[in-house]
């Protein structure tokens, strides 16, 4: 009788310990992943990569006087040579520097004419809310599959939108004056069914105001 109550016991405390483990084994990699996910701050991430690379490689972009006139004549023709996509969306950036003259000034945009003798709104540098991928994709110096854990790169893209109006929008509004030269190096995010690139929407990096020719 002892045996089978002592039997019986032990099945049962063996049921309740497979059901209820005391320890719980992960893998190893799943561990790593989730001890970097739960550490990982994006804001800081974000300012180091603007210090440390962003910036630094402003350089690998295109100039602007090299991809509007391949838009204007060809626009698959320069998505394909000039663009970069993420992913499976439809959407597509470009990465570009130049610089313009300021032709209208509003409180969304600074609207600059980068062809010689053109009067016309070519470049909108954004001066409202940023917001989207722009930044985190438009460069290709960020690489999504570096990033398991989907909601940290998420987090990226609204840290580096925070940085542009922080850093770059007030510099930009205190020099946008009608007349004024500003450099200029940004990316552009483009829905791949908008046909009207013209001006071409780009969210600022870096604006500087030049000496008038």
């Amino acid at each position: 009788m002892r045996t089978a109550r002592w039997l019986i016991l032990t099945v049962v405390l063996a049921g309740f310990f497979w059901r209820f483990p005391l320890v719980h084994f992960v893998p190893l990699k799943a561990a790593e992943q989730k001890k970097i996910a739960a550490s990982f701050n994006a804001t800081q991430f974000a300012s180091d990569f603007w210090d440390n690379r962003l910036l630094p490689g402003l350089d690998q972009s295109v100039k602007a006087s090299v991809l509007l006139p391949a838009i204007q004549a060809d626009a698959a023709a320069a998505k394909k040579q000039f663009a970069r996509s993420v992913g499976l969306g439809t959407d597509y950036f470009y990465f570009l520097s130049g610089t313009g003259r300021v032709v209208a000034v509003s409180d969304d945009a600074v609207s600059l004419a980068v062809t010689e003798g053109s009067t016309n709104s070519e470049i909108d540098l954004q001066t409202g809310l940023v917001f989207g991928d722009a930044l985190r994709d438009g460069t290709g110096l960020l690489n999504v599959n570096d990033y398991p854990n989907s909601q940290d790169f998420n987090d990226i893209s609204s840290a580096l939108d925070h940085l542009v109006e922080i850093r770059v929008l007030p510099t930009l509004k205190a020099q946008a004056k009608v007349g004024a030269q500003i450099a200029f190096a940004g990316c552009a995010e483009i829905d791949d069914e908008d046909t009207d690139l013209k001006p071409l929407k780009v969210i600022p990096i870096r604006v500087n105001l030049q000496p008038s020719p």
